[in-house]
């Protein structure tokens, strides 16, 4: 299991100790929200951009917002490897067209409440599916298991296909949720409030990873 902390719940002050403290993670994930697809807001461009500076990791970029398409050129920067958007979004097609234009890795998520048939059509042209297992917006949440099943559906559908696109949950990861998660297919857990309330990140780290041991 690949492990992406979500950097929206660490320390802000003290950032470069919050990151230094991640250093074995596989991922970064980064929450970008517009105040308008969620209630809430988290950063922009510049802070991503000082946040990619101070680390090693690859950036996972996690684009909460009702018109990507005018986000995807100011996140397209070094450093960054995924830029995921949502499919209720507006003007998704141009957006992922957009995306890969700018090289980088093509994500698309669903909420909670929309259906698996309406990702099924894009898992061809993209290379990441990322399954919200909370309401996005907010950190802290209880995981949703049923979410389980699309994740089920996407890994049957990858090896029916014999597509290789990667399959990321995010939301209420913990020791006991990556296991469900391990088993229904997943390859990458965002987690963010779980890691960030540990003393010993490093630790929390390897311990999720071993889910799949």
């Amino acid at each position: 299991m690949l492990i992406a902390p979500s950097v929206l719940t660490a320390d802000f002050s003290n950032l470069k100790r919050e990151l230094d403290s991640i250093k074995s993670a596989d991922y970064l994930h980064l929450d970008i929200m517009d105040g308008h697809f969620v209630p809430n807001i988290s950063f922009g461009s510049h802070i991503s951009k000082m946040i990619g500076k101070a680390t090693d990791l690859k950036l996972d970029v996690h684009l909460m917002v009702t018109d990507p398409l005018n986000w995807v050129d100011e996140f397209s920067f070094d450093g960054v490897e995924y830029i995921t958007i949502h499919l209720e979004a507006n003007d998704v097609d141009e957006t992922l067209l957009k995306i890969k234009k700018n090289g980088k890795k093509v994500g698309l998520s669903i909420k909670p409440n929309t259906p698996i048939e309406k990702l099924i059509p894009y898992v061809g042209e993209i290379d990441l599916a990322l399954i919200m297992t909370v309401e996005p917006g907010f950190g802290g949440q209880k995981f949703i298991d049923r979410q389980m099943v699309k994740v089920i559906e996407l890994n049957q559908v990858r090896k029916d296909l014999k597509l290789n696109y990667m399959i990321e949950v995010d939301g209420g990861i913990n020791l006991e949720t990556i296991k469900i998660c391990h088993l229904a297919g997943v390859d990458i857990a965002v987690a963010g409030s779980y890691l960030f309330n540990l003393e010993n990140r490093e630790k929390g780290i390897a311990e999720l990873k071993k889910c799949d041991v």
